[in-house]
């Protein structure tokens, strides 16, 4: 899994420090315009520094995107629950520049965020997917082998409106049909 053109032009890679002004600035636009987050105000860069280190500290796969050296998009996985119970399920999040989009940045992004977390024990993702409308985010999940789920409706509210979620997901690895290792089987704690 080395950093690796997933389309021409598009690299996907390892996030490195010098890329979280960017990465702060394509979440920002996000918050302010869009419905794929539930934040309503934009956290700061030294917030979004601090979450970015805990998902590296986790182990977890935290990916930028660039066409010609600029970054364009971002994703990580996290985990979907804190409750041990969980710990074999993540949560996926893409991020796409508004300028970038229909680029092939948000597929080239998530499919190597897949193939990272297929490396690791984990054996579910969820994606939840903010407005029911998000057909774009939607699209991408259903190409990558994510079936719907389910919809909370009306489980957010931002811009003056209720927003849906809709859940999603797909099985990591050999997902519930088998048991993890040994190892992993004990409660962590």
């Amino acid at each position: 899994m080395s950093d690796r053109p997933e389309k021409p032009g598009v690299t996907v890679r390892e996030v490195m420090d010098q890329d979280l002004a960017a990465i702060h600035a394509i979440y920002d636009h996000h918050v302010r315009h869009g419905l794929g987050s539930f934040e309503e105000v934009p956290p700061t860069l030294e917030e979004m520094t601090r979450r970015c280190t805990a998902t590296r500290e986790a182990g977890l796969p935290y990916l930028v995107a660039t066409l010609e050296d600029e970054v364009v998009g971002y994703a990580y996985a996290g985990f979907f629950h804190p409750r041990s119970a969980y710990r074999f399920c993540l949560e996926d999040s893409v991020y796409v520049s508004h300028a970038a989009h229909g680029r092939g940045v948000g597929s080239a992004l998530l499919s190597e965020l897949l193939t990272r977390c297929e490396a690791g024990p984990w054996r579910q993702m969820i994606a939840l997917v903010g407005d029911s409308d998000n057909q774009g985010s939607i699209a991408l999940h259903r190409r990558f082998g994510f079936t719907h789920q389910g919809v909370i409706e009306a489980c957010g509210f931002k811009f003056g409106r209720w927003v849906d979620a809709v859940i999603m997901q797909r099985a990591l690895n050999e997902g519930d049909t088998t048991l993890p290792d040994a190892g992993q089987l004990q409660t962590p704690g």
